[in-house]
């Protein structure tokens, strides 16, 4: 269970502060926040639940959801920035989510483009970003979706990744608590680089640094765009460049799996 007085206190010097709404179950906290967008929700609103019954990924995935094992949040932001800037969030979210992971447990996270967050090679937590429209009196809503496995002891087979949970990774519990409170200050942070432009420039690069698989990792490329090859960096938008046998591509949307593994 979350402490949600604590929570609040924790949070009292963020945009998230008072305006977290908890349910023990829902069908996605995505859903709940896109919902809540359209009704006019504030910047800063979260979305927190301790099951999810229709968890969802990208490209219309699931996401097991299993009542208090793992975190799972999504967040509203209102950001006045250019659509070509938001392209950017997704990346900037999942360096927010790699820093509070280190910032709580000290575990290294790879980034694998576009939102999978690894642990020791074996998927530890994803991310969904779902944008809506903006209107003459507020601006475009994103609404930033985070999953972390911290508890889980096993996981279902046949997943396309193996998995993992904070908890084994370490040997020990950790605090899902503690986690939200370090994962909203660092997203807090990254959203804000995203206002200003030199700041949202150097996204791309920091990614390419956190990330063993945006540069020179032979992949397989799934989605509308696929293809095989090595990966090449990101653009100026975050979109991944693969050096293919018939020339470079640059993947704006899909994912990526290590060629022969996964």
């Amino acid at each position: 269970m979350y402490d949600l007085a604590a929570l609040d206190a924790g949070l009292a010097h963020t945009v998230f502060a008072g305006k977290i709404h908890y349910s023990p179950v829902t069908d996605s906290t995505n859903s709940d926040a896109l919902s809540a967008a359209r009704g006019g929700a504030p910047h800063g609103s979260v979305w927190l639940a301790g099951e999810q019954r229709a968890g969802r990924g990208r490209e219309g995935r699931s996401w097991r959801s299993a009542a208090s094992q793992g975190l799972y949040v999504s967040a509203l932001l209102r950001l006045p920035i250019p659509a070509s800037r938001l392209l950017l969030l997704p990346l900037a979210a999942g360096l927010a989510a790699a820093g509070a992971i280190r910032t709580v447990t000290g575990l290294a996270v790879d980034l694998r483009w576009p939102n999978d967050l690894l642990v020791r090679q074996s998927k530890a937590g994803g991310i969904l970003v779902e944008a809506q429209s903006g209107s003459k009196t507020l601006p475009h809503a994103a609404v930033v979706g985070i999953g972390i496995n911290v508890h889980q002891r096993s996981f279902e087979p046949g997943l396309a990744t193996l998995a993992t949970s904070l908890d084994l990774a370490l040997g020990h519990r950790v605090s899902r608590q503690a986690l939200l409170i370090a994962l909203l200050e660092s997203l807090e942070r990254e959203a804000n680089s995203l206002l200003e432009g030199a700041s949202a420039q150097e996204i791309p690069s920091r990614v390419e640094a956190a990330s063993t698989w945006v540069r020179g990792r032979r992949v397989v490329v799934h989605g509308p765009q696929a293809c095989t090859g090595v990966t090449a960096g990101l653009d100026e938008h975050g979109f991944l460049r693969v050096e293919t046998a018939s020339g470079m591509v640059t993947v704006q949307t899909g994912g990526i799996r290590e060629m022969n593994r996964d």
